[in-house]
């Protein structure tokens, strides 16, 4: 984790909205829900958050705010309170990998159309992003800002050919679009009193759908939809435990759903190329997602177990324990000790509160380096050869370090096993990921990278390792259920692998 924090890859934004159910003017705490629905997708984007509410009337009143930083700086008490009479609304908090760190670049976009305001969110890259803002300026349409969500917004309040003057078709437009870019995207689209939720024909960037339940029905049995409350969508389900919402189901890729306060509904579901796999970024399970997520029916946490015990039989070594850099490579590290039957132990603790200091390091401190943010746990690996399980390394000059202060606390040895494949090729569908030049598995000293970093030993787990451990849980669960022959297309099994092997799911464009 440490190593993605400092080499500066990071996942693009996270999108949260939600619809009160029943009568309006409704009593149920929509900036709320909304608020505590991004506090649990920060780790997604920590550089901007955003709100727009809307009443849903006729015509409708939005409201909105956005803010720099962390979700709890951008919105203070009387920020919530300024929102709090909407019905319904969408969120976003940002990492931005295209459009530079301001305000204006903050979502959610709200722009006036033809038939009244849209309001959108964004999560993702459009591959073919350059030759989108010249077809879109060729249309008159200034663009005040460098992100791609702005561009989303302004082809969306484009008039499709076919369409009606006084009868807006959101479901032509939002396919408009689909047809004019094959991915990266998750959109939120807010329209008077519906949200579109939107994921693009590949399904590369996640999408689901949680149903609000009163609090006393939360963890009972059965799905009476007459006890729902509202409808939430997030990008992911980690977001639903803390606002008192169910899974429900993931938007499937290509899916236009619309979500009303009578409910879901399934609007159209746009086809890949024939023969093209489905394309999930497999990054969401190596390192993005948080742990307790759940991804085409399997939890995280689980997945990256499973990493763990395949890198155990890939890679085994002669040591004396298994541990971890704290903390979202445990799972893996636990997978790993369980594989091998090797005790999991602590060899670090960490200091939750350095982060990325504002005190500026002098030379003393820099030269301390990781001993600011871990502490040696001595007593648990001294004169034992130890296996540190990581997610990555991707630049090679974070885990270093750590293994220099294990050594010099007594590990004997330290074995270096690495839960993913070799990162080499740059994201273009919203992951911010280093040059490929300032990757180390593409420089000189990947070579003898043992040597390059002070470790024993390194090993990764393979691309076909990885790719069966997290596709042994999603073929278990297709072949419990009953997939009609009709339906077979659509649950074909695929990912997205291209940051590993330089095989892009599409042609990108230039």
């Amino acid at each position: 984790m440490m190593e993605f924090e400092e080499s500066g890859i990071g996942e693009e934004c996270g999108v949260f909205g939600c619809v009160a159910a029943g009568e309006w003017p409704t009593q149920l705490e929509v900036a709320q829900i909304l608020s505590l629905g991004l506090v649990a997708l920060q780790h997604r984007g920590q550089e901007s958050a955003g709100f727009v509410t809307c009443n849903g009337a006729s015509p409708p009143t939005y409201t909105t705010h956005k803010g720099m930083g962390l979700v709890s700086t951008a919105f203070p008490p009387e920020a919530l309170q300024k929102l709090r009479y909407g019905n319904l609304g969408i969120c976003h908090t940002r990492y931005s990998t295209t459009g530079i760190s301001e305000l204006q670049n903050c979502q959610p976009f709200v722009v006036d159309t033809l038939h009244g305001k849209i309001a959108v969110a964004h999560n993702g890259e459009l591959v073919n992003a350059h030759a989108l803002r010249k077809k879109v300026m060729r249309h008159g349409v200034g663009l005040s800002t460098s992100s791609d969500s702005e561009l989303i917004t302004q082809l969306l309040a484009l008039t499709p050919p076919m369409e009606e003057l006084d009868a807006p078709d959101w479901v032509a437009r939002i396919k408009n679009l689909m047809m004019e870019t094959p991915t990266s995207y998750s959109l939120l689209v807010m329209f008077k009193d519906v949200i579109y939720a939107v994921r693009d024909p590949y399904g590369n960037r996640p999408l689901c759908i949680g149903r609000l339940v009163p609090v006393s029905k939360l963890h009972s049995s059965g799905d009476g939809e007459e006890d729902t409350e509202g409808w939430v969508v997030s990008s992911e389900s980690c977001s639903f435990q803390s606002i008192g919402a169910r899974y429900y189901r993931e938007v499937l890729p290509g899916e236009i759903v619309q979500i009303s306060r009578h409910g879901i509904k399934t609007l159209s579901v746009v086809p890949r190329p024939e023969g093209d796999l489905p394309a999930f970024c497999i990054f969401e399970y190596v390192y993005f997602a948080r742990p307790d997520s759940i991804f085409e029916g399997q939890m995280v946490y689980t997945v990256r177990q499973r990493c763990g015990r395949q890198l155990a039989i890939e890679a085994p070594t002669d040591a004396d324990v298994v541990s971890t850099v704290p903390e979202s490579a445990t799972p893996a590290a636990l997978g790993y000790a369980q594989q091998s039957g090797l005790p999991y132990i602590e060899v670090l603790c960490k200091n939750r509160y350095v982060g990325r200091t504002f005190i500026q390091p002098n030379t003393r401190l820099r030269q301390l380096g990781v001993a600011k943010k871990f502490g040696a746990l001595t007593d648990n690996f001294a004169g034992k050869r130890v296996v540190l399980i990581d997610d990555s390394i991707v630049r090679g000059n974070t885990i270093s370090p750590i293994i220099k202060l294990l050594k010099e606390a007594g590990a004997t040895e330290v074995h270096i096993r690495v839960a993913s494949p070799p990162i080499r090729y740059p994201c273009y569908m919203g992951i911010n990921i280093p040059t490929k030049e300032e990757l180390i598995a593409n420089k000189p000293e990947f070579q003898d990278i043992a040597g390059y970093i002070g470790a024993d030993s390194v090993e990764y787990l393979s691309v076909e390792g990885l790719v069966s451990a997290v596709q042994e849980g999603v073929n278990s669960i297709l072949n419990d259920k009953v997939i009609s022959s009709s339906n077979k297309s659509s649950k074909r099994v695929g990912h997205c692998t291209a940051c590993l092997t330089g095989k892009y799911p599409v042609e990108l464009e230039w």
